[in-house]
């Protein structure tokens, strides 16, 4: 049973990878630290439970990883897919430093193994955990409680006491129970409110309540919203978060990585009115896969309809749920219901608009639309081999960008422009200084592993000093 009497020189709010780095650094540079877990231990972990790989930058090939990633691509990529609404100055900080947070994860336990085939092409850039997100979270909290580390699970923080950028102790829910955690440094590490229907609503409506959450229900927001009322500074935009294409009949929580749907860019994809929305083959899917939630979000009834045919069958990794498939469109169109004139139409009309090319399924392709309104700009090819095949969409939001303000030494901001004196974060309550918008497949991991890393550092520095 934990001594919560004593005042503990570092409290880490989160149970994520992001909380457990912060938390090991931390102990590992002499601080006493204690984790709380708003989650039972069953569903330890937060989002990284489900995660699958880390975007590290290497300057040449490593044991899982192949050729090299550099600064100037990885920034680049990174700036496309922001549009450049991002804080370049701590983005290329992180992206520095993720060339060491293969190795500080490996000496915590962590096995990283050569990445798998599959839509997502990765093999230069991301390394995989063996095991996936279980066993890296797994790993952890092996390594946090060798080191001694208190860890309390079922406990939520509720508010933490703040006066002039001081946090003096935090006001927790310990197995159902009141209780105080008196500390002299705080570590804010407990994700975004994607798990609060409630506060995605104010900026949705009621659309809000076709998302499905991909990862924690425990992400309720209630430190991010609790640190702002008190006077840390704001960043990013609420209504942004990464959300990908989810089957439509995947569970409304904790779905993970198996519901998210790869097909998009060989396919056609039409909302409920029939109408294609959106260039499927804009870009290579690691660079895209993260802005379909969303596109979709935006439709009529937050729903969509992949279409393909059998030559597709092969490109994309197979789903969880069987796709529907029919012999002709418009018996596709009536299993799902959709108009079947209006599908044969669009069929027809995109059939028609497809020009001759080579087709390159990991890669940028020569197989494009003309005069088709959205284009389909690669991996355009005719839907004309039988039998026909549709996946449902519906938007799975996996983390909001609302963030608490930070600066590069994890220290959170207040809204005068002044640092904490004791209080830092790192993960996704901090990840929209960086994602102002869209994603890159494994930078979420990226920032909760250097922010994490700082975070404990300084922390511990404070403490010492």
């Amino acid at each position: 049973m934990a001594d919560l009497t004593q005042t503990f020189d570092v409290l880490v709010a989160g149970g994520g990878n992001a909380a457990l780095c912060a938390a090991i650094t931390a102990r590992q540079a002499g601080a006493s630290v204690v984790l709380a877990e708003h989650a039972p231990r069953a569903m330890r972990g937060g989002n990284s439970r489900h995660t699958r790989n880390l975007r590290a930058l290497h300057p040449g090939p490593t044991g899982v990883l192949t050729d090299s990633y550099l600064e100037e691509e990885y920034w680049d990529d990174l700036k496309r897919v922001t549009a450049g609404k991002t804080d370049e100055a701590l983005a290329r900080m992180c992206i520095r430093a993720s060339q060491h947070a293969p190795g500080f994860l490996e000496s915590c336990g962590v096995v990283f193994q050569p990445s798998l085939s599959g839509t997502l092409s990765l093999s230069r850039t991301n390394a995989f955990f063996l095991g996936g997100g279980k066993a890296l979270v797994n790993a952890l909290y092996r390594t946090a409680e060798r080191l001694g580390i208190v860890i309390l699970y079922d406990t939520e923080v509720q508010h933490i006491e703040v006066r002039d950028g001081f946090a003096t102790e935090a006001i927790v829910s310990h197995r159902g129970f009141p209780a105080r955690i008196r500390f002299k440094a705080f570590v804010a590490s407990s994700g975004g409110f994607q798990g609060n229907r409630e506060w995605l609503r104010k900026y949705w409506g009621d659309a809000a309540d076709n998302f499905q959450i991909r990862g924690t229900p425990y992400a309720q927001g209630r430190i991010l919203k609790d640190l702002l009322a008190q006077g840390v500074q704001e960043v990013g935009d609420p209504t942004q978060f990464h959300a990908v294409a989810n089957d439509a009949r995947a569970p409304m929580e904790d779905g993970g990585l198996a519901m998210r749907l790869d097909c998009v860019p060989f396919s056609i994809v039409v909302n409920r009115d029939v109408e294609r929305f959106y260039d499927e083959g804009e870009d290579v899917w690691p660079k895209r896969y993260a802005i379909w939630g969303r596109l979709i979000a935006q439709q009529p009834g937050q729903v969509a309809f992949a279409i393909n045919d059998s030559k597709a069958q092969l490109d994309y990794l197979p789903p969880v749920f069987a796709p529907y498939r029919a012999d002709s469109i418009a018996e596709l169109a009536g299993m799902i219901g959709l108009d079947a004139g209006k599908l044969e139409k669009v069929v027809a009309d995109y059939n028609a608009a497809v020009q001759p090319g080579t087709f390159k399924a990991q890669s940028l392709d020569d197989c494009r639309t003309d005069g088709l309104a959205p284009p389909k700009s690669h991996w355009a090819r005719k839907i004309d081999t039988p039998p026909y095949y549709c996946h449902p969409l519906k938007p799975g939001i996996t983390f909001t960008f609302l963030s608490v303000k930070v600066n590069e030494r994890a220290r959170v901001m207040m809204a005068d422009g002044t640092p904490s004196a004791n209080m830092f974060a790192s993960g996704e309550i901090m990840s929209g200084n960086i994602l102002g918008q869209g994603y890159l497949a494994g930078f979420g991991m990226t920032i909760g592993t250097v922010f994490g890393r700082i975070a404990g550092e300084e922390a511990a520095k404070i403490v010492r000093n």
